[in-house]
């Protein structure tokens, strides 16, 4: 592949990680007439699967593991795309486009996809610690799953972390019996995202579904389960929470110590253009890609942990390699997130900023159904809604084009 000139519709492409961003990279790729060779990586000795579930459905036992997969490897062989299961990739030549794997082979490709995604941040000292969970592939759901069946119902779960993932595992472990409680080091928790008059009032849904949760704390130390007994997450101020399990969710780190020396760039990820080129030939996407975004109110470089743009990114990645780097354009969208917990469903349009105005547009705290624009310098910057799918897409236009607030409320109204 010349630089910077479109991939050969019968040449090949390495895509490394079988998650959602390396499976919708190969279909796109597929669905845009690409007839050569695909070969898609993957760590996990499965067929890609829906990570969203995780922390829900699959963990609650109300759906099994079929039911979260994306594909079948039958599907995959129809397709024409080499799995990899259950194999590393070690490091990347971007100038070669040569990817070599922890078992000593190498491949190389016409283009390569990165999409190795994120690994979960951990508590310092608790890796392999026994109790101690995250969340990120389907083994870590199912062995939390079964430790939560065996211990049975009053279990004392200790979240920490009140973000997304740590709401919904909370949700999850309250609704199935366990004794639940949550440590955030932040008073308002999910405030830099959506908000504090929305963050007090999720907070407050967690404490009426019968959940603690402890703000402004800072975790001193785990420590660990002894036999016969529980561990215990002790806070700064000396408190200490026995727990049978502790499940951490304090974030991811994009999964690049893979990429070092390979040619290029890493800040918080692969930094891309606004094409998600990182190199000749080389895109980034999904969780691993800090990428240029252009949007209505400038342009940011940004890394976006949401299962809509992950695949909307993979779509745009695989039409950028066929057009090539001299002309694919920019990518354009409008980040999508949706977050379900206490049988409530949130969803965010927009990447708004913890400082940003808000301003409510529809329903009310009280009736828990609310839609909220956010905006900056008097301009729509997204929409969070609770119970309110119809509000916040009408929104979408909004914040899009940076509508001027007054006029979004007004439309709204």
């Amino acid at each position: 592949m010349s630089r910077g000139e479109p991939l050969d519709p019968d040449g090949s492409v390495v895509i490394v990680g079988a998650g959602l961003g390396g499976l919708r990279s190969a279909e796109a790729l597929r669905a845009n007439g690409f007839r050569g060779s695909l070969t898609l990586v993957g760590e996990e000795r499965r067929p890609p699967y829906d990570r969203p579930p995780l922390t829900k459905q699959l963990l609650a036992g109300a759906w099994d593991e079929d039911r979260v997969a994306l594909t079948t490897t039958e599907a995959l062989v129809e397709r024409g795309i080499d799995h990899m299961a259950g194999v590393r990739a070690v490091s990347l030549e971007a100038e070669a486009m040569e990817v070599r794997l922890a078992d000593g082979r190498s491949l190389r490709g016409d283009a390569v996809v990165l999409a190795t995604g994120a690994t979960p941040r951990r508590l310092a000292g608790t890796e392999g610690m026994a109790g101690v969970h995250v969340i990120r592939t389907m083994e870590q759901s199912l062995a939390l799953r079964d430790e939560l069946a065996a211990l049975g119902p009053g279990a004392r779960v200790v979240v920490v972390g009140a973000g997304f993932i740590g709401g919904e595992v909370a949700s999850t472990a309250a609704a199935g019996g366990c004794a639940v409680t949550v440590v955030d080091v932040l008073e308002v928790p999910l405030s830099p995202v959506v908000g504090e008059e929305v963050g007090r009032w999720i907070t407050e849904l967690h404490r009426r579904e019968g959940i603690e949760v402890r703000t402004g704390a800072t975790i001193e130390r785990v420590e660990p389960r002894r036999t016969g007994g529980r561990a215990a997450v002790v806070l700064a101020d000396g408190t200490r929470l026995d727990a049978d399990v502790v499940v951490v969710g304090i974030g991811v780190r994009p999964e690049t110590a893979w990429l070092e020396g390979s040619g290029v760039v890493l800040q918080d990820g692969v930094v891309t253009d606004a094409a998600l080129f990182a190199a000749d030939g080389v895109v980034a996407v999904g969780d691993l890609a800090r990428f240029t975004w252009h949007h209505a109110l400038g342009t940011e470089q940004v890394r976006i942990e949401h299962w809509e743009v992950t695949a909307q990114l993979a779509a745009h990645a695989a039409t950028a390699l066929l057009a090539g780097r001299a002309t694919a354009e920019q990518v354009s969208l409008v980040p999508y997130f949706w977050s379900d917990q206490h049988g409530r469903k949130l969803q965010m349009l927009g990447r708004p900023r913890g400082t940003d105005d808000v301003t409510r547009v529809a329903g009310s705290l009280d009736e828990a159904r609310f839609t909220f624009l956010t905006h900056r310098d008097g301009r729509v910057t997204g929409v969070v809604g609770l119970a309110s799918p119809r509000t916040v897409m009408r929104s979408r236009p909004f914040v899009e084009h940076g509508t001027p607030i007054a006029e979004a409320v007004a439309t709204l109204g």
